[in-house]
């Protein structure tokens, strides 16, 4: 609403035109000998290999293969989050137990388990998978205490007190309050999980557009590498925009969603 009233124009193509400014300034850069052409080709030039990649089946087949580890690392670290996130959350001995646990692990970077990775599974989607789910886990798990910390403590007595089993007291009471975080931890999540997974495709060699980027790399063909590092971005934006729409329709009775479409 902001920007509308400060520019007349909409956000999308507020947008549109910081792109179109970017890509301007790109395909100037070279072209004005700011950096050498062979290190970095204008925009045209990379936007026209990217549209040749659209037409080869191999493209498509290394974004199906970085998809495929995404989507399975993702629902996996979700599922396992959200379990462990609830038996831990609802129970003070439990977070009090797993508070130094949880604060030593939280923070070592995923990239320092790709030794662990490719000992235990070479260069297998497995091994994309390991680093994904980690990473991601904690994103979700973490969002989830909060979920269950934020629960009204009188809502919860009066579940009890009226009888609710463990399970209704976490679907009918819990559940309402974690999922605007679960929703977030999810969102997060996503965009952690492509980038472990071109991640380990660079540096492991999985199947993957990561590994299209380090063999056109290699390769010299630096106008495709650059197209194929576009592409990861546009695959970031796509899964970011599915992923919002996804959060808002789910949460569309949640205050803080009515609110954002109300202004």
């Amino acid at each position: 609403a902001s920007a509308k009233k400060g520019t007349g124009l909409p956000r999308p193509v507020l947008g549109l035109i910081g792109i179109l400014v970017f890509l301007g300034i790109w395909e100037l850069m070279p072209v004005l000998g700011l950096v050498q052409a062979r290190y970095l080709p204008p925009a045209s030039e990379v936007l026209v290999q990217l549209g040749k990649d659209f037409t080869y089946a191999a493209f498509w087949e290394a974004v199906g293969e970085t998809m495929l580890a995404w989507a399975i690392g993702l629902v996996a670290a979700v599922v396992l989050a959200l379990v462990l996130g609830l038996v831990i959350g609802m129970s003070g001995f439990l977070r009090r137990f797993t508070h130094s646990t949880v604060e030593f692990l939280r923070p070592i970077p995923s990239v320092a388990l790709i030794p662990l990775a490719v000992l235990m599974y070479g260069t297998g989607i497995e091994s994309s998978l390991l680093l994904i789910i980690y990473a991601c886990f904690w994103q979700v798990f973490i969002q989830v205490l909060y979920g269950v910390g934020d629960v009204d403590n009188v809502a919860m007595q009066t579940a009890r007190s009226y009888g609710f089993s463990w399970i209704q007291r976490v679907r009918d009471v819990i559940f309402p309050t974690v999922l605007p975080y679960l929703m977030t931890g999810i969102r997060l999540g996503a965009a952690v999980a492509l980038i472990l997974a071109i991640t380990a495709e660079l540096i492991i060699g999985s199947p993957g557009l990561g590994r299209e980027i380090l063999l056109a790399q290699s390769g010299g063909a630096i106008a495709g590498m650059y197209a194929l590092i576009v592409a990861t971005g546009l695959l970031g934006l796509v899964i970011n925009v599915v992923m919002r729409a996804v959060e808002k329709r789910v949460l569309s009775w949640h205050a803080s969603v009515r609110g954002e479409v109300i202004v």
